[in-house]
């Protein structure tokens, strides 16, 4: 794994309790911002202070949620309150992402960017030089750093085990072949499985294994006005020459294997991902509470204990990071890359080239 000495605590998280308190103003209050963030806040002991959001149904929601918070109509009015946050959270529609991050740069607000933080690799580049001078506190929700399922990977790769690593494989895959019809499947400058599962799955492998130096890629729309099968083989740098092969799609009939990482001394095998259906769940018989996949050698297989760790980290390490000068949780210029990535990955899908990063 290629790490820089700010991102340390990302990969070693500390106790939450540990962490100083935090006011969050959330822009956005649906899937993202009160599914995921607003839930994070919360399980962080943390405060939601104040929400940007129009719909008067999700008005409620606030209210219910995070009594006295404030609510704003737009992104300015929220900017005008600066005494009622510490932190703007952005868990607005992937399109509005950088014009909006912008905007909170430009006023020198501290700022957490849920992922992905543009649409192109030049729109990432501009928001990181936006954050350069003067400094304004920025980075980037790629929560799937935090994933119980990666942190024991890490261990897994960290103890040798399976020896000298040469394929990373991992799927992100569900059988709905029937849209569910929000913007991520419909909106063709913004949805698609490529921004949305895509930038998970090439920033978790360049967690892994480094920078990547090559894309090959198919794209395809099964199902969506927008790209819902999707296949990237990465070529890494200086890793010995470790491919990764990332697969997401929304019509699989049988998901999985989720991961599979083969080394020159046995192979760590994960079968299922977050409760989603599949066939190779079975491999799971038997598999005693606090594992984590396992590590096989042909017909043998040997449980691993899970990691300890997980999202709920995430937040914590931002309120050291904004509070008591710790590294940031995760540096956006990591981010630049993986949209260097995708913009890679999408000349490739049209010239059926491997395209340089």
């Amino acid at each position: 794994m290629s790490h820089s000495s700010d991102r340390r605590d990302a990969d070693h998280p500390s106790d939450p309790t540990t962490a100083p308190g935090l006011r969050v103003g959330l822009v956005g209050y649906g899937g993202a911002g009160r599914g995921i963030h607003a839930r994070l806040v919360k399980a962080a002991g943390f405060d939601v202070t104040a929400v940007v959001t129009r719909s008067p149904e999700r008005r409620e929601q606030v209210l219910a949620d995070w009594p006295g918070a404030r609510i704003f109509d737009d992104l300015d009015e929220l900017l005008d309150a600066r005494d009622a946050y510490d932190l703007v959270v952005l868990a607005s529609p992937t399109q509005l992402h950088e014009e909006q991050a912008a905007v909170v740069l430009a006023e020198g607000v501290p700022l957490l960017l849920d992922k992905p933080v543009a649409l192109t690799a030049a729109g990432a580049q501009r928001l990181v030089d936006l954050a350069r001078t003067p400094a304004v506190p920025f980075t980037v929700f790629q929560n799937r750093r935090w994933d119980p399922e990666q942190l024991t990977l890490r261990a897994v790769l960290d103890s040798g085990e399976i020896g000298q690593v040469h394929r990373l494989e991992r799927r992100w895959e569900r059988f709905r072949p029937e849209s569910l019809g929000r913007w991520k499947e419909n909106d063709p400058e913004g949805g698609g499985l490529l921004l949305d599962l895509g930038t998970h799955l090439v920033d978790s492998a360049v967690q892994l294994f480094g920078p990547v130096e090559s894309v090959y890629a198919e794209l395809r729309a099964l199902s969506t006005p927008t790209e819902d099968d999707v296949f990237l083989s990465l070529q890494h740098a200086g890793t010995g020459g470790v491919v990764s092969h990332l697969w997401g799609g929304s019509v699989v009939g049988a998901p999985g294997p989720r991961t599979r990482v083969l080394g020159s001394n046995g192979a760590y095998v994960v079968t299922t991902f977050e409760n989603d259906a599949s066939p190779f769940e079975v491999m799971d018989a038997g598999a005693p509470a606090g594992s984590e996949g396992w590590i096989a050698r042909g017909s043998e297989r040997t449980f691993v204990p899970r990691a300890s760790g997980g999202h709920e980290d995430f937040y914590p390490a931002v309120a050291r990071w904004l509070h008591e000068g710790a590294p940031v949780p995760v540096d956006p210029q990591d981010t630049v890359h993986t949209a260097r990535v995708l913009d890679a990955a999408r000349a490739s899908a049209v010239t059926g080239a491997r395209v340089p990063v």
